[in-house]
């Protein structure tokens, strides 16, 4: 019997952000393998099915053990915070039956991303081109990652920051302040998303000058705008360009 993985992203916390297809996957697994954290968020899920956790950082131990059991035979389950192909699980369980090829079925369940999740929260920031770059250095060296945000400050993309600091990793985050502020204005726009839609939440407009003052942690996200970022009437929002080709009043001729 083939077995099969269902890679699935949990959203940004709430099970109300769960999508319904997750779900059924879910529900229909034979076992699901996880995160302890990302399991307790689902445990009123298909809670008769067995679980399978581990703690930061056994990402390697989690995909070998979901490719074991669907080696098995089984129907298994590994799940991912927001979505499981954005610094998740998708791309190291896709390498490494790579490199020891099976005749497992993979299945990749999107999720709502944190990106999604803090952009919603903070207003519409994101509606220009943008880059997304996560400030952790515990698999990408801190030099690549300077460069990547050097260059989206220099190309004028709205940057988003995934793990802008852990208690142990200030660097990073110290450093891409200040690259950010050698290219943009002091006054930039930026938004600060804690634990989006979970129910320590916390959402905060700065300006970039104020940035690296700012208590950051990894359930955090960053969103710096461009020079065209406004905050209108609470909201932040980066214009697409409408303004330049339609007349946008609300007066008709």
């Amino acid at each position: 019997m083939t077995g099969s993985i269902s890679i699935i992203g949990l959203g940004p916390g709430s099970l109300d952000w769960l999508a319904p297809a997750a779900r059924l996957a879910l529900e229909n697994a034979e076992v699901i393998v996880g995160y302890r954290a990302y399991l307790k968020q689902i445990e009123t899920i298909a809670p008769q099915t067995p679980r399978e956790s581990s703690g930061m950082r056994h990402e390697v131990e989690r995909a070998r053990r979901a490719i074991e059991l669907a080696g098995e035979g089984k129907r298994a389950a590994l799940v991912s915070s927001g979505d499981p192909g954005i610094y998740g699980m998708a791309g190291l369980v896709l390498e490494m039956l790579a490199e020891n090829p099976a005749a497992i079925q993979v299945e990749v369940l999107p999720g709502i991303s944190a990106l999604n999740a803090a952009a919603s929260l903070l207003g519409a920031p994101l509606m220009t081109d943008f880059a997304v770059v996560s400030l952790s250095d515990h698999l990408t060296p801190l030099d690549d990652i300077l460069r990547r945000v050097e260059f989206a400050a220099r190309g004028g993309f709205v940057i988003c920051f995934y793990n802008p600091r852990s208690h142990h990793r200030t660097e990073p985050f110290e450093r891409a302040c200040q690259i950010l502020l050698e290219y943009c204005a002091p006054g930039t726009f930026a938004g600060v998303v804690k634990a989006a839609y979970r129910a320590e939440q916390e959402v905060r407009h700065v300006k970039l000058s104020d940035l690296s003052a700012l208590d950051v942690g990894m359930d955090t996200i960053v969103i710096v705008g461009n020079s065209t970022t406004r905050l209108l009437d609470g909201k932040m929002v980066t214009p697409r360009g409408y303004e330049r080709k339609y007349d946008l009043s609300q007066e008709k001729a």
